[in-house]
């Protein structure tokens, strides 16, 4: 394909960056061959111009599209090259915080730095059993793909996990292990896979430490190799350890710590154990504190030691052993301690009693002197002579080290092989996985000789890798059938020869040793000399003679000669070995035992100094030993790595590749600089180029259809879809070599699925864009089309409304015409009006303004004239009063002297009577002038009473006064007229009532003002407390309110808190139910596992046991006393004769089992001991009830006895009258005294006819009396035996009294003279006929009655007439009594009734309607009970009298035939026939019982239980027909009362059931079948118990029918435990049944055709979606469902049980789809959403139509249901972070994130969710306390429980069919 058809506009690319090693770009403009530049455009908007280069004319990577971005497989990328596998794992691990992806058949793993919830048991439970390319990439896919391959290929496997320190090998080293041991378990209970695991906290505590880049680096290489037996369960491991790192041990860097073990101890130093160690802290010590970093954050070292210790005890190291090595390494840190000092230039010394080496000595147990000698000198040995050489001080402080890695270095070697021998087991090894925990490529500043042997390790790893790699494409191109071409990939083998050749760099480094004088420097001149030219990966450098360059696959390495030799040799002074091994410490001899004598290849090593010759000359076998070299270090690795890679090209590999994030442990860091170092170190990246070299995208033809469909047209579409695509391609892809077509893929060369992947995006674009351009169209035109329809209408009703306003106008205007005619009108007659009223009051004011100025004017004149008048009438009086001053002087004078005259005259005139008249006169005028005077103040004093009406009361009294002034003056009027002279006096007591009145007025008017004040004080006081009542009203509203909320809170909060009780409570219970079901499921799985055994140790022993083996089961610890002590007596038995094989057991599994069983026994017992106290307490009610029985009982049976004796005694005397008169009789028939027809013949005759009947009848009393006797003492005993009384029981213990008792058996005497039960009386010729038949007759006829005592028959007579006068008269009185009671009780109810008259009187009519009403209906409720209660007794009373009846009526027909035959002759046989009464009834009273022996009981288990077949015989069968036959065997051992034929077939049926579950346990069919049955035996057991509450729906037949005689809870109970152990069983197999199905039918089959499209899958290609022959599909599981309901319906399964199993299968089914959702990112999309939320809606569809929608299960979905949501919901905004939240309640918050992190767009249209998305997630969800777990347990079961079902089917009706073969049962 040309370029430019790449290189276009808007094209991105990767180009090179000096920070971020490459960064993506866009172009700007297209490219045109030839160009040397390309105009780009970063992601940050900086526009560039990047040049090519001139030579190659390389254009740069082009980029992937972004739907292939964030693949779980990085060969899934259409452009496989650097820069895209870079970017591919940057944005998982960053964006989707994924640490795993796949490389093909590499699994990259990247460290995140941070614990991560994904290595729990529930993921370890969904990986297992996944194909590896159907699940994200894991560490647990890994290993489950080569655990599935040792199984399916038997081929040993091999997992290689590398990397550089840092990246994380140990840790996924570890969860491979893990994996293994949780998966395979172990072929024996000696818990090897905890063995093994256990092994990884020792290797790490001694060969782990932490660096720079590593908190804990394994500091060595490791294989371990975990073997499997045939059936592939772990039986044992190896480890093999590779180049420990021991100059750690003398020598840490900055920032580092020595090996982890020793900070332990230093940590534990404390401990009283560790006393004798001498230890402190670890800065102490120069081992551990060169580092100067002692501690590690988040690590406790005294935790980790004791981890450790655990985990020797677990390997079986004990504690002496333990405290031994705890000895050793704390003598190799006072080792360190011990300071050499320099004696001179060529020696130095040891201070005497120097406490560290003394120390060691004491620990290690080694003589002091000579260990400080040998520390200090060292001996040389020549042909002839021996040396002893001083050391200086740096040559013995590097002797010291070198001791002390030696020590240490023996002692991680003895703790390896002790693992290994722990981890051994005698069981044969058919297969192994190997695990490879080996260190990666490595390249510092410094490069020494531990480099060299790591970079040579991984050279011939990464070789095997390569050919590893290139096989596989080869086997897949050939499978294909597709033409082979050879793929040019980098072969690290001439690097290989330069390392391990002949004259290679080993090799010339141990000849370098060999020599006596070699050094390094004489060493890298060989290798410059013989390397130098002849090969082109050997290099010197140019500044430096003592350094080698070597070009390794992954990068040029320097190594720096410097130690190579030293280090190689691993040199140590035999002498120093000589005195370790003369110890007293066991333990280091046990070191050292092995030791070889030569310490050096040569035995000599020159050196300079002095030396001291020895006189004692070596003997031969010292001679002999110096000639032994030692292997080299590099010798010893270059053949440990052979062995290696040996194993490894034996087995599978698996690679795993960790890649170190950055430098700095940042969690969820990424720098690219450090990534792509190791990328390419690791072989990553060559893989990557070896899959691009050919053809690395693969697709099938299905997949390649149902992808591309998009870019094929109509006629291109053939049925032969392999065609289809050839033709399709050739279209498309014009260059032929671009693609290949294989068998069942199509092979793509790198970059052509990107090219399509565009062709299809276009075409959809293209296709989006006129979908666009139609819906715009047909929305514009639907706009359009509304619009005008819109205006049209707008304008009809504009128009409308216009010329309805113009008609509104026009009405309006003439209305206006009206209205303003009359307006006018009204306005002028208005206005005139107004003007007139105007003028009228202008007038009015005018007028009475000129009146008021005249009037005015003249009261001036008036007032004028008056002061006129007054001045001059003051004028003229004054001028009158002088005149008259004048004038009456003058007169007085004259008339003085006149009066003198005239007093004369007077004198003599008086005398006279008409003087005295005319005086008389003018009294009487002054009289009449008072009287009017009178009158007047009358007048006056009524109008001032009249004023003074209207006044308080205190003015009343003033008035009565002022009537008496009145009355006063009345009287002084009166007086008056007689004495005038009063008037004055009148006056002025009218002067003084005058100004009273006018005090009284002015009293009047300030009591006036105080009450108008006191008025307005009131008001305002009123209006204040108004005001403050109103305040107080409102308070107390708000009061009531607040009260009434509050109590509606606390209502609610109560309602909330007993809700939440309640579903505590409820949870509590459920929890309780799960435990104890759990408990039942291990008890179940240790029998199994028990009987496992017992039948593995027949196997081996192949002894045969005799007799019948009992067969365990769970009920054995609920059974009765004697059964359980039986049954484990029979174990016992079989225990001690097979004592001999169960010796071979192992212990720990015979201990486990032995604690499980206490533990479970001890459970149990504590069970059974609360439920024996309940029993107790029941049973000591009821001992009460029955010592009240007893007494009754006992009172009614002194009455029998005693009528009993009484009957006895008139017998006798009977008897002994009658002999008297046979002895009469015979002694007078010779005399003919007795002939027929005497006088005494007839009146014997006449006796002998009445005794007869009255004999008749005392026969039959006595019978019942009998059967009553019998059937009491039955009675009395089936009462010490059974736990409930029988009805007839209950009904005699009512009978209290000797007087009810008599009543009852008058009763009985009188039912049983009626003629149903009294035989014919003897005629009285048959009588005759006997008399005069012979003695013998008379004898056989008085054999069993004697019937001639008359006498005392008529005396019995009137007793009996007198006792039932006695009774009649007790029934009267108590009648009497009893209407007496009831007269009480209406008299109390007309009372209560007159009460609750007079209250209701008293409530409001409402009320009193609701009482009234609540009273009727109380009352007629207690009616009603009463009725029922009456009801009730009167059933019981009807049931006790016909059983009674039956039993009477039985006895005495079989009593009554045999005296019947004793009693007539020959002759009445014939003539009277015995009427047969009993013979038809027991044929028709069918008692729903089947007897069976004892010896049939094997039979009858064997046919009904072992071989009853549900898919034959039973399928046409009545449902649960099993279960009613063996209750029906059972009723009648309880008929027969025999407990142990009860207890035997219980067991019997429970083993067999047990039995068969364990033999097709696996069979749906079987395992429903017996479900079904043993719920319906359980039901049966319940409904037949005779307890009150279980009987509720049963007809009185089915009551007869009750169990007598046991009382069987305590089996219920088993039986319900064994229904719980076959629920489970039915999940179980429901669950392997559908488990297949889920995934498939629920995630990968598309339901809905065409809404998701297919992604590339790179190598690891998943299930096809699409529904090809096999797959299962969304029906498959719907008619799966169905067909488990149907068969459990057929079975007749209880409905609620139905209900539980449906739900738990919705359970299942929703947690296996999410689990498997959260763990695959291909499925997380917006239309894999639509596809599960239309499956969910079919499954519920699927309850609907089966009537399951209340069951609950609807409700297990809910999770998938909320997870479907999520993935279609937006995912943008914070509102959609809210809404979210709101709608995931169901979902975990690891769950919620785990779905947005894998959210992957499956076109270009969707939009990946961004991380501040996820974060705001985090951030809301932060509160919510859940569980951190991130996948459901799909191994939960919701607890059962059996709700009581009773039946309806009559037991008696119950046909057996003869397909059963149960011939041998018989009805009853």
């Amino acid at each position: 394909m040309a370029a430019s058809e790449l290189y276009t506009k808007c094209a991105r690319v990767w180009i090179p960056d000096t920070e971020e090693v490459w960064k993506s770009a866009e172009l700007t403009k297209d490219y045109k061959n030839g160009d040397a530049s390309l105009q780009l455009m970063l992601e940050d908007g900086t526009n560039i111009e990047h040049k090519l280069d001139p030579k190659t004319k390389n254009l740069p990577y082009l980029r992937n599209p972004d739907i292939l971005v964030g693949e779980n497989d990085l060969t899934a990328l259409s452009y496989l090259h650097e820069p895209a596998v870079l970017h591919n794992l940057k944005v998982r691990f960053i964006d989707s915080k994924l640490i795993y992806t796949y490389c093909g058949i590499v699994l990259v793993a990247i460290n995140p730095y941070e614990t991560l919830p994904i290595y729990g048991s529930d993921i370890i439970n969904a990986y297992s059993g996944q194909n590896m390319g159907d699940m994200d990439p894991h560490i647990f896919a890994v290993a489950e793909e080569a655990y599935k391959q040792m199984a399916r290929d038997e081929r040993n496997q091999s997992i290689i996990v590398s990397g550089e320190s840092g990246a994380g090998k140990t840790v996924s080293a570890k969860y491979a292990m893990r994996y293994f041991a949780t998966v395979s378990g172990s072929a024996s209970e000696a818990n090897v896979e905890e063995k093994v695991l256990a092994s990884n906290p020792i290797m790490e505590a001694i060969g782990n430490a932490k660096t720079t880049r590593n908190d804990n680096s394994s500091r060595f290489g490791k294989y371990i190799e975990i073997g499997f037996d045939t059936r592939y369960r772990i039986i044992g491991a190896n480890m093999r350890t590779y180049l420990l790192e021991k100059s750690r041990v003398v020598f840490q860097a900055d920032e580092e710590r020595n090996y982890h073990i020793f900070y332990q101890l230093c940590a534990s130093s404390h401990l009283p154990e560790f006393k004798t160690l001498k230890l402190s802290s670890a800065n102490d010590f120069l081992y551990t504190r060169q580092g100067r970093s002692p501690v590690i954050d988040g690590v406790d070292d005294t935790k980790e030691l004791c981890t450790t210790r655990n985990a020797f005890t677990l390997l079986g190291i004990n504690e002496s052993y333990q405290m031994g090595l705890f000895q050793v390494l704390a003598a190799i840190l006072h080792l360190g301690n011990v300071e050499i000092k320099d004696r001179d230039s060529d020696s130095s010394l040891i201070p005497p009693n120097n406490r560290h080496l003394t120390a060691f000595c004491e620990l290690v147990g080694v003589n002091y002197q000579d260990m400080s000698q040998w520390l200090c000198h060292r001996k040389l040995k020549t042909a002839t002579e021996t040396y002893i050489k001083p050391l200086p001080r740096l040559q013995a402080t590097n002797a010291r080290d070198a001791l002390s890695k030696h020590i240490y270095a023996k002692l991680f070697n003895w703790i390896v092989e002790h693992v290994n021998k722990a981890l051994i087991t005698n069981v044969k090894q058919h297969s192994f996985i190997g695990v490879l925990d080996i260190y990666g490529f490595e390249t510092f500043e410094i490069n020494s000789f531990e480099q060299f042997c790591i970079n040579y390790a991984n050279e011939k790893l990464q070789q095997q890798f390569n050919m590893h790699v290139f096989k596989l494409e080869q086997e897949e191109y050939m499978k294909e059938q597709i033409p082979w071409t050879l793929i040019d990939f980098y072969d690290n083998q001439p690097c290989i020869n330069l390392i391990e050749a002949k004259m290679g760099i080993l090799d010339l480094l141990d000849e370098e040793c060999k020599m006596p004088k070699g050094s390094d420097d004489s060493w890298a001149q060989k290798l410059y000399n013989t390397h130098l030219k002849t090969c082109s990966l050997f290099e010197k450098p140019r500044m430096s003679n003592r350094a080698f360059i070597i070009q390794h696959f992954a990068d040029k390495v320097e190594y720096q000669c410097e130690g190579f030799l030293e280090k190689n040799k691993d040199t140590v002074n035999e002498e120093q070995i000589n005195v370790l091994k003369a110890s007293k410490f066991d333990l280091l001899v046990e070191l050292f035992q092995d030791e070889e004598k030569a310490t050096s290849p040569t035995g000599q090593v020159p050196g300079t100094g002095g030396r001291t010759r020895l006189s004692i000359k070596p003997g031969k076998s010292r001679e002999k030993s110096s000639k032994e070299h030692k292997k080299t270090v590099g010798c010893q690795f270059r053949n440990s790595l052979q062995m290696l890679m040996d194993t490894l090209n034996a087995t599978t590999p698996h690679y795993v590749r960790c890649i170190k994030p950055n430098d700095f442990k940042l969690a969820f860091s990424f720098d690219p600089k450090r990534a792509v170092q190791q990328l390419r170190a690791c072989g990553v990246l060559e893989t990557i180029r070896i899959s691009a070299a050919g053809f690395p995208s693969r697709w099938t033809y299905q997949e390649f259809f149902s992808r591309y469909r998009v870019l094929m047209k109509q006629k291109d579409v053939l049925p032969d879809k392999k065609l289809t695509c050839r033709n399709v391609l050739e279209k498309l892809v014009q260059d032929q070599d671009k693609y290949q077509f294989g068998k069942t893929k199509i092979f793509f060369r790198a970059g052509q699925v990107a090219y399509l992947e565009k062709l299809r995006a276009d075409k959809l674009r293209a296709a989006c864009i006129r979908i666009q351009k139609t819906i715009r169209c047909w929305l514009a035109r639907k706009k359009y089309l509304r619009k005008r329809i819109a205006a049209i209408t707008i304008q009809r009703f504009t128009r409308g409304y216009q010329a309805r306003c113009l008609a509104k106008f026009m009405r309006r205007t003439q209305a206006a015409v009206v209205i303003q005619k009359y307006q006018r009108m009204y306005m002028e007659k208005k206005r005139y009006r107004q003007k007139q009223a105007a003028a009228l009051a202008m007038q009015t004011i005018l007028r009475a303004y000129m009146a008021r100025q005249k009037y005015q004017a003249l009261l001036r004149e008036h007032k004028a004239v008056i002061i006129q008048k007054r001045i001059r009438g003051w004028l003229a009086r004054c001028w009158y009063k002088r005149c008259l001053h004048s004038i009456v002087y003058l007169q007085c004078c004259i008339r003085r002297m006149k009066a003198r005259r005239e007093l004369k005259k007077l004198k003599i005139e008086a005398r006279s009577v008409e003087h005295f008249k005319k005086l008389n006169k003018g009294m009487e005028n002054k009289i009449m002038q008072l009287q009017r005077k009178i009158d007047e103040q009358s007048k006056e004093n009524r109008s001032i009473n009249e004023r003074l009406v209207g006044l308080e009361n205190s003015y009343t009294a003033e008035s009565e006064r002022m009537r008496g002034e009145l009355n006063r003056l009345r009287g002084v009027e009166e007086e008056a007229k007689n004495k005038s002279n009063q008037v004055t006096s009148l006056l002025e007591e009218l002067e003084r009532l005058r100004k009273e009145l006018s005090a009284t007025q002015q009293e009047k008017k300030t009591i006036e003002d105080w009450a108008q004040k006191y008025r307005d004080e009131m008001e305002k006081m009123v209006s204040e407390l108004k005001d403050q009542n109103g305040l107080l009203k409102t308070e107390k509203d708000d009061l009531n309110r607040l009260i009434q909320e509050q109590s509606q809170q606390m209502t609610e909060k109560m309602a909330r808190a007993i809700a939440e009780e309640t579903q505590q409570l409820e949870t509590d219970l459920n929890e309780e139910r799960s435990r104890y079901q759990n408990l039942l499921t291990e008890h179940l799985r240790l029998e199994e596992k028990y009987d496992d055994l017992k039948e593995e140790m027949a196997l081996s022993s192949n002894v045969s046991k005799p007799g019948h083996r009992r067969t365990d089961s769970t009920h054995s610890s609920n059974e009765s006393e004697y059964t359980y002590n039986s049954e484990y007596a029979e174990l016992e038995e079989g225990s001690r004769a097979a004592e001999d094989v169960t010796r071979g057991i192992d212990t720990s599994l015979t201990l486990k089992l032995q604690k499980r069983l206490t533990e479970l026994e001890q459970e149990k017992q504590s069970l059974r001991n609360e439920l024996e106290n309940k029993e107790e307490q029941f049973q000591r009610a009821r001992a009460r009830d029955d010592a009240e029985f007893k007494k009754a009982r006992g009172a009614e049976l002194e009455y029998e006895s005693l009528k009993r004796q009484e009957l006895e005694s008139e017998n006798k005397k009977l008897r002994h009258d009658l002999a008297e008169m046979r002895q009469s009789l015979l002694g007078d028939a010779a005399t003919g005294a007795g002939a027929p027809g005497s006088p005494a013949y007839k009146v014997l005759l006449d006796q002998l006819n009445a005794s007869c009947e009255e004999l008749e009848v005392r026969k039959e009393e006595v019978l019942i009396l009998r059967s009553q006797l019998v059937s009491q003492k039955e009675a009395m005993h089936h009462k010490e035996t059974m736990t409930e009384p029988s009805v007839y029981v209950e009904d005699v213990s009512k009978l209290k009294d000797a007087d009810e008792l008599k009543q009852a058996y008058i009763g009985l005497k009188d039912t049983n003279r009626s003629p149903r039960f009294m035989r014919k009386p003897l005629e009285v010729n048959d009588l005759l006929s006997r008399l005069r038949s012979a003695a013998p007759d008379f004898h056989k006829l008085n054999e069993d009655g004697e019937l001639w005592l008359v006498n005392q028959g008529l005396k019995e007579t009137i007793r009996l007439l007198e006792h039932q006068l006695q009774t009649q008269r007790r029934g009267y009185d108590s009648e009497v009594e009893a209407l007496r009671g009831e007269l009480q009780n209406v008299k109390e109810e007309n009372n209560r009734q007159q009460q609750l008259l007079a209250q209701n009187l008293q409530l409001p009519p409402e009320a009193r309607i609701e009482a009234s009403l609540q009273h009727e209906i109380t009352r007629l409720t207690n009616e009603n009970l009463d009725l029922m209660e009456q009801l009730e007794k009167q059933d019981r009373t009807i049931r006790k009298l016909k059983k009674q009846l039956k039993v009477y009526s039985k006895r005495i027909g079989e009593m009554g035939a045999g005296q019947t035959e004793g009693q007539t002759s020959p002759g009445q046989m014939v003539d009277e026939p015995i009427h047969p009464v009993n013979i038809p009834r027991r044929e028709k009273d069918f008692q729903g019982m089947l007897e069976y022996k004892k010896e049939d009981e094997l039979k009858l288990v064997k046919n009904l239980i072992l071989e009853l077949k549900p898919r034959g015989v039973a399928v046409n069968l009545i449902p649960g027909l099993p279960a009613y036959i063996l209750f029906m065997c059972l009723r009648h051992a309880d008929y027969v009362n025999d407990d142990q034929k009860v207890r035997t077939l219980l067991t019997s049926t429970i083993n067999t059931i047990k039995k068969i579950l364990k033999k097709r346990g696996d069979d749906f069919e079987t395992v429903s079948f017996w479900l079904a049955n043993t719920c319906r035996f359980l039901h049966c057991l319940k409904q037949y118990s005779g307890d009150e509450a279980f009987m509720k729906h049963n007809t009185s037949r089915q009551n007869d029918h009750c169990l007598s005689n046991f009382d069987l809870a305590e089996y219920r109970q088993v039986i319900s435990d064994l229904a719980i152990q076959i629920y489970q069983q039915l999940i179980k197999c429901m669950e392997n049944i559908l488990q297949p199905m889920i995934v498939s039918g629920m995630l990968e089959h598309e339901t809905i055709q065409g809404v998701s499209g297919v992604k590339p899958t790179g190598l690891r290609k998943r299930t096809s979606s699409i529904a090809d022959e096999g797959t299962y599909t969304l029906d498959s599981i719907l008619r799966q469902l169905s067909a488990f309901h149907s068969t459990m319906c057929q079975h007749g399964t209880d409905p609620e049980l139905i209900k539980q199993v449906v739900k738990q299968q919705f359970y299942i089914i929703g947690a296996v789809t999410l689990n498997n959702l959260l763990l695959r990112k291909d499925m997380c999309s917006w239309s894999k959403g639509m596809q599960i939320r239309y499956n969910v809606s079919q499954l519920e569809e699927w309850l609907r139509d089966k009537g399951l929608m209340t069951c609950g299960a609807k409700e297990t979905l809910e999770p998938l249901i909320q997870a479907a949501q999520l993935l279609q919901v937006k995912k943008k905004t914070d509102e959609d972070a809210e809404a979210i939240c709101s709608m995931c309640q169901a979902l975990t918050t690891a769950q919620i994130v785990k779905v947005l992190n894998l959210y992957t767009p499956v076109n270009e249209f969707e939009e990946r969710v961004s991380v501040a998305f996820i974060r705001t997630i985090q951030t809301r969800l932060r509160d919510r306390c859940e569980s951190p777990q991130l996948l459901m347990d799909t191994k939960m079961i919701y607890p059962v429980t059996f709700p009581f079902n009773p039946s309806s089917l009559a037991l008696e009706t119950i046909q057996i069919p003869t397909s059963l073969n149960l011939g041998f049962l018989t009805r009853v």
